[in-house]
């Protein structure tokens, strides 16, 4: 049990995270990773060579520790993660191993001096808290897609229907399941986990899914990554009638009610989750905003499926940003870098809207300044990350 000694040592060990904490993450994820294979499909390991999956964890363990007395505090953090964990089906029996590293890297980074018994059974209380809260959660989401129509618990079987080209780099994969049964759906702006065999070993992704609930299938669109094990697997090497094992759908970056104008901000592959929030919000009547930045017209995903939509629908207007458009490309709205004065011009009162955003992180960093600057509230203006969660400010 967490106690008031635990938490004043943990709120005593915020400075040593702010300054080393990466440095402390890294080592676990060594340790974690390196001596427990069981638990590596479940981690992108390119995220683990730029850092982000560190620095991610980092800034939780970071802001856990500095709110212990207030978790509230942590606001959607604590979703975020448990969405995450849904989707590659993390369970409670990953729990102690992960706590036995961490409290490893704890000591072997900190070392024994500042690491004493007191703060590593602090630590160890302190985890236990968290774990609790993260398993319960998740169990209790687990048991709701289990029993929900069209859900299922663990992985199930699906055969890849159709392979579409969407742009240069990304491209659709529809999904039906083997047994020809319901799916479960999905809340557009989620994703679905797929666990993948490359080369002899289980690995684990999550993708958004970037079609509406049709009760039959699933579709991605994604983006191929130079040396990514599973986007060049999937473009590749997965063809027709192929399957695989999905996990039922998961996330929290999803429209909210209100009376508001629909605001919905991409760049990149991020346009994947707000085209199943677009189909979602025409039929609100709500006025929508529909903002997309690309590098040129080659790697604009679903332009031609967005025009016929705005021809179809006064209600939608949409407005595209190409940081440098080639010869030959469909004329955009606007050249260069997506920026405030175009949100500006784009968007209507910043009292007026309820913003959702996604994109690389540069790009989604850009635009929550842009937003901030044009009034909008922090609370209105929504965002998911496709990888591990980062700071923003």
């Amino acid at each position: 049990m967490l106690s008031s000694e635990h938490k004043a040592i943990i709120r005593a060990t915020v400075p040593l995270l702010e300054a080393g904490g990466e440095a402390l993450t890294t080592h676990f994820y060594g340790i974690l990773i390196g001596e427990n294979p069981e638990v590596r499909p479940y981690f992108n390991q390119a995220n683990q060579l730029t850092g982000d999956q560190p620095r991610a964890l980092a800034n939780g363990v970071l802001m856990y520790a500095k709110h212990i007395d207030q978790l509230e505090a942590l606001g959607d953090m604590v979703n975020m993660i448990v969405n995450k964990h849904v989707s590659l089906r993390i369970r409670r029996e990953h729990y102690p191993i992960v706590g036995r590293c961490l409290l490893r890297a704890i000591r072997e980074v900190l070392g024994a001096e500042v690491a004493t018994d007191a703060v590593i059974e602090a630590w160890a209380a302190a985890y236990g808290q968290l774990a609790d809260i993260l398993a319960g959660a998740e169990a209790s989401i687990y048991d709701a897609q289990a029993e929900a129509p069209g859900g299922w618990r663990d992985g199930r079987a699906f055969r890849l229907i159709e392979k579409t080209p969407e742009s240069d780099e990304i491209t659709s994969f529809r999904f039906a399941p083997v047994d020809g049964g319901p799916v479960y759906a999905h809340t557009p702006g989620q994703y679905i986990g797929l666990r993948v065999v490359v080369d002899g070993e289980d690995v684990r992704r999550n993708y958004s899914l970037s079609a509406a609930a049709d009760g039959k299938t699933y579709r991605i669109s994604v983006k191929r990554h130079p040396g990514g094990t599973v986007s060049n697997f999937l473009h590749d090497r997965l063809h027709v009638d192929d399957t695989l094992e999905l996990f039922p759908p998961a996330g929290h970056f999803i429209l909210e009610e209100s009376e508001r104008e629909i605001v919905l901000i991409s760049g990149g592959v991020g346009i994947t989750p707000t085209l199943a929030m677009l189909e979602q919000a025409l039929a609100t009547q709500r006025p929508i905003h529909f903002i997309h930045a690309a590098r040129h017209g080659g790697v604009h995903a679903f332009r031609d499926a967005i025009d016929a939509l705005a021809a179809e629908h006064a209600h939608l207007k949409r407005y595209y940003c190409y940081e440098a458009p080639r010869e030959g490309d469909p004329e955009p709205h606007a050249t260069g870098f997506l920026d405030r004065d175009l949100l500006a011009a784009w968007l209507p009162g910043a009292d007026a809207m309820d913003a959702y955003f996604l994109g690389p992180k540069p790009f989604m960093k850009s635009v929550r300044n842009a937003l901030r600057d044009l009034g909008v509230p922090d609370a209105r203006a929504k965002y998911e990350f496709f990888g591990p969660a980062a700071s923003l400010d």
